[in-house]
């Protein structure tokens, strides 16, 4: 099968498309077809092995894994033994192991039925980062009906689908992102919206029960003035910083923060399941929530799509097309 593959560390030029031998199928496993793929911070940090601490996890010198990808959507051909819940043929989406490939296997309770609204390169953009948003709302914040909530960074990959999630909670919503990104926030919800190059959101009045930074960059010290007293500020994942602990640092310092004063200040990272997905599904399907693609790229191209998602100018999404839809069968 083709597949996308990584030998080494570094920047996008380590990945080449290459031929290897489809997976075999565990007992509590499924093989799926990839009709789509979704690209999420997690695949640039394993193919970079930056932070270094990654390495820890996903190979010291290099990915003890080839190919790179987690978020998919496509057709089972083959389930495993002790697989009862999905059969050929069914349409799937969720967690995978190498997702950027002809062919993935999955454990099924990773799984769920592919959303009937959604193509597949729509629900490819689904699980990373709307369950992130998702368990960072309802889990981490604690989010209630009439609460104001500040999504910085709602733009992004994580950020469309919690301003939607939000609004589908009964938040009242602030989106922060950059001018020409406002009408794609506002499309998507967002009961106000703060043009961060003009505006800043700390110096303003208005006060906030929850906020979900997916951007990273303030200093927490800067963010949690725009809190109210018993707010909580939830930090999803960690960019910036140095080449050892990039963003974690921050998170570690939001821990020690938390344990003084009135305010919560938890850190993130999202566990991919069957129940989240359904939740999702049932969002999708209601029409509550609509996955943003800025764009797609056919598997040839995932390294230019990732030196895209690099560039930081995304609108939601990038999505990788393995298998086009209207020449599939």
């Amino acid at each position: 099968m083709k597949a996308i593959v990584q030998d080494a560390y570094g920047s996008a030029d380590v990945l080449r498309l290459a031929d290897i031998p489809t997976p075999e199928v565990g007992d509590t496993e499924v093989l799926i077809r990839v009709h789509a793929a979704g690209l999420d911070p997690s695949v640039l940090h394993i193919m970079t092995g930056l932070p270094h601490l990654v390495r820890l996890a996903f190979g010291l010198r290099r990915p003890k894994a080839r190919v790179r990808g987690f978020d998919v959507a496509g057709r089972i051909e083959a389930v495993g033994a002790q697989v009862t819940q999905f059969r050929p043929g069914d349409e799937v989406f969720g967690f995978c192991k190498g997702a950027f490939a002809e062919y993935a296997t999955a454990r099924a309770d990773r799984l769920a039925l592919k959303p009937a609204n959604l193509t597949f390169e729509q629900a490819a953009a689904v699980p990373v980062s709307a369950l992130t948003a998702l368990q960072g709302l309802r889990d981490k914040g604690s989010i209630e009906v009439g609460q104001r909530v500040l999504i910085i960074g709602a733009a992004g990959g994580v950020g469309t689908f919690a301003v939607q999630i939000a609004k589908a909670l009964g938040a009242h919503v602030t989106g922060v992102c950059s001018t020409t990104k406002t009408d794609l926030v506002r499309s998507l919800g967002a009961d106000e919206v703060i043009d961060y190059t003009r505006d800043d959101f700390v110096v303003q009045p208005q006060r906030y029960d929850i906020i979900l930074d997916t951007a990273g960059r303030r200093p927490l010290s800067q963010v949690r003035r725009a809190l109210v007293p018993r707010g909580t500020l939830v930090i999803v994942g960690g960019e910036g910083g140095n080449q050892w602990f990039a963003g974690v640092d921050r998170l570690l310092q939001a821990a020690v923060l938390s344990r003084f004063g009135s305010q919560r200040l938890r850190g993130m990272l999202a566990t991919d399941n069957q129940d989240d997905l359904l939740t999702m599904k049932d969002l999708i399907e209601a029409g509550k929530v609509t996955p943003v693609i800025d764009r797609t790229y056919p598997l040839s191209e995932t390294a230019e799509a990732i030196r895209a998602a690099l560039a930081g100018h995304a609108r939601g999404k990038v999505v990788i097309t393995v298998i086009d839809q209207q020449t599939a069968g």
